[in-house]
């Protein structure tokens, strides 16, 4: 009995190369280059920007399943273009000869046709000194050129998205979900050109509802970049936002970082364009989080508004369909440069810190309303208070006529020699200062400060931890990581491309106290490891790190793991909860705070005090 298996091969007939025709082509391409209704917006509207339209409007029906219409005032192309802008790799951006030397956002000519191809598209379009014509294609079939009563500029129609191929049709979400992701891709356009006004409108249903609307901004790079930030990502991003203006080797960094307290939940604030292109690259998202690192919890996300711009041949853009996605020739300048910017701005914020800080605390603390504001006199000069209170004050008697005050009960601040009335105070020197002087202190955890116009209300132990976590970080950086070597080396075994991983990162891993070498072929040896972490679970510790580097192309985590420690060391050490401390003291923890960097955040990013200005005080009693 023969129990040989049949050759299954043998057979099965030799497959068939064919050539597919142009109409299957255009299909395949739609799939890469159009996901959903947004990719379709944002290949037409990139379009409208290239061809240096100054206003564009985007119409969007049924979350653009089943209209999208955007019309720009911008060149326009004339009757005999019309048929080429359908045809696959046609295109006027470039011209072949150096496909790195890139300065639009379109160049592979494949959004038309391809768009085409799955949809009912219509161009109607006009150039300086030609008539107006339009052109049709539905599935993949083009119609003739005919005239169009247009003025100059174009109009592309595109109806019934994914009608050819219905089976994409059921992987899109609702018409709210697509309408959001058609708005997020227009803000990050509109954001990368400030001087050109976006209107985008919903008509679903025969209704025509406005909303997302920007006009053009006026005024240099920052400013304008300012004022669309403002109306896109809000007043109190701006407000709380650092501006970055940076350049290394002619790659220059620019936009907006907001301070560490104004912080997210998730990452839906970060903005990130590389020669005015929107982008979501994992080295730039690697470069923000390490900026950041010292700030925020791993749980928190900073807000920024970053562009970087250098000459296209240092940047590839070509390597993802969507062209969402970017190659740098050196990711390491470009990491250093972001890095190196953000920490600058940040420690030249010194102990600012964020204006929400203040506004969710008056939220907190502000009555229900009534009855309607009295009216009050203006507010008097502090020279004139000072003579009105000394004037009102009772007499002096033995016993203090309110127990409760005496200083062992209490931690105000009192002043030992009151400066008497008639000669210059004091007191307003210091409060002229950023924090103010020290008044009192509340629950012996809470400082009481007094500025020149408001209160602020500083944290002890979450100011004075900071402040000990710069000093711990400024010596570590003075005397180096100290690093204890192993009696045995821990040999850790790992595939041959996890090695080589790791090991072109060793340099940097050993300036933080851990080196690595190479033990054969499959494997290291950790010789050493940081003396700060004590006992190490190597093997560990390396398969975190090749995740990091996996996720981000760079590591930090060793410089974290120390970072930590140095953190909990700087909160045992550092001012408790529940400690009363006396003016000298408050007033100099103050002082330091303005001396230094960052003390606006403790070191998980939540502020470190809260400052609350005469006026906000004086709106919750009803005294405006």
């Amino acid at each position: 009995m023969n129990t040989q298996a049949p050759n299954m091969r043998a057979e099965t007939p030799n497959p068939v190369i064919r050539q597919l025709d142009e109409t299957a082509i255009n299909r395949i391409a739609a799939g890469e280059v159009v996901e959903r209704p947004a990719s379709a917006v944002k290949e037409l509207v990139e379009n409208a920007i290239d061809a240096g339209a100054r206003r564009i409007g985007i119409e969007i029906a049924d979350g653009g399943k089943t209209l999208i219409r955007i019309t720009d005032d911008g060149c326009g192309m004339t009757a005999d273009d019309l048929p080429l802008a359908l045809s696959r790799h046609a295109t006027s951006k470039i011209d072949g000869t150096d496909l790195l030397n890139i300065h639009s956002f379109g160049f592979r000519g494949e959004a038309l046709p391809s768009l085409g191809a799955v949809g009912r598209l219509t161009i109607q379009s006009r150039a300086k000194g030609h008539d107006a014509a339009e052109i049709s294609v539905s599935g993949g079939q083009h119609g003739d050129v005919r005239p169009c009563a247009l003025g100059r500029g174009t109009v592309v129609t595109l109806r019934d998205l994914f009608f050819a191929t219905p089976a994409r049709l059921k992987f899109l979400r609702s018409d709210r979900a697509e309408m959001m992701a058609i708005s997020d891709v227009i803000k990050r356009l509109a954001m990368a050109e400030p001087s050109i006004g976006f209107t985008l409108r919903d008509v679903s249903g025969g209704g025509d509802r406005v909303t997302f609307n920007v006009e053009p901004e006026q005024g240099d790079l920052f400013d304008a970049l300012r004022g669309r930030l403002s109306r896109i990502m809000g007043r109190e991003f701006v407000e709380n936002a650092l501006p970055i203006d940076a350049e290394r080797e002619e790659i220059r960094l620019t936009g907006y970082a907001a301070l560490p307290t104004y912080s997210r939940g998730t990452a839906v604030a970060q903005f990130l364009f590389v020669n005015g292109r929107p982008v979501r690259d994992k080295t730039l998202i690697g470069a923000l989080r390490g900026a950041y690192q010292d700030f925020l919890s791993r749980e928190r996300h900073p807000a920024v508004a970053l562009f970087v711009d250098c000459d296209p041949h240092k940047v590839d853009v070509n390597v993802h369909p969507a062209k969402s996605e970017v190659r740098f020739r050196d990711p390491g300048l470009v990491r250093g440069l972001i890095v190196s910017s953000l920490r600058f701005a940040l420690a030249e914020a010194g102990h600012r810190a964020s204006t929400t800080v203040a506004d969710a605390t008056l939220g907190a603390m502000r009555p229900e309303p009534v009855a309607p504001r009295v009216y009050q006199m203006d507010r008097p000069s502090q020279g004139a208070l000072s003579r009105s209170y000394a004037a009102q004050a009772p007499a002096p008697v033995a016993e203090p006529g309110f127990a409760e005050l005496g200083q062992a009960w209490s931690g105000r601040v009192v002043e030992p020699d009151p400066t008497p009335v008639d000669l210059p105070d004091a007191a307003p020197l210091t409060e002229a200062l950023p924090l103010g002087a020290a008044r009192g202190q509340v629950h012996e955890n809470y400082i009481i400060a007094q500025t020149g116009d408001g209160i602020v209300i500083v944290d002890q132990h979450a100011a004075h931890e900071r402040l000990v976590y710069e000093r711990l970080k400024t010596q570590m950086a003075e005397t180096g990581v100290a690093a204890q070597a192993l009696l045995i080396p821990e040999i850790v075994e790992l595939s041959t491309d996890d090695c080589a991983t790791l090991l072109a990162v060793s340099d940097q891993m050993a300036k933080m106290g851990f080196v690595i070498e190479p033990f054969g072929s499959g494997a290291i040896a950790v010789r050493e490891t940081p003396a700060l972490l004590g006992e190490v679970n190597a093997a560990k510790l390396i398969a975190d790190i090749l995740d990091e580097l996996s996720d981000y192309g760079q590591t930090q985590l060793v410089q974290e793991k120390l970072e930590a420690i140095l953190s909990r060391v700087a909160c045992h050490g550092s001012i408790r909860s529940g400690r009363r401390m006396r003016a000298e003291e408050m007033n100099a923890l103050l002082r330091e705070m303005e001396a230094t960097p960052h003390s606006g955040q403790c070191n998980h990013g939540r502020p470190t005090y809260v400052e609350l200005k005469l006026t906000d005080i004086e709106k919750l009693f009803g005294r405006s």
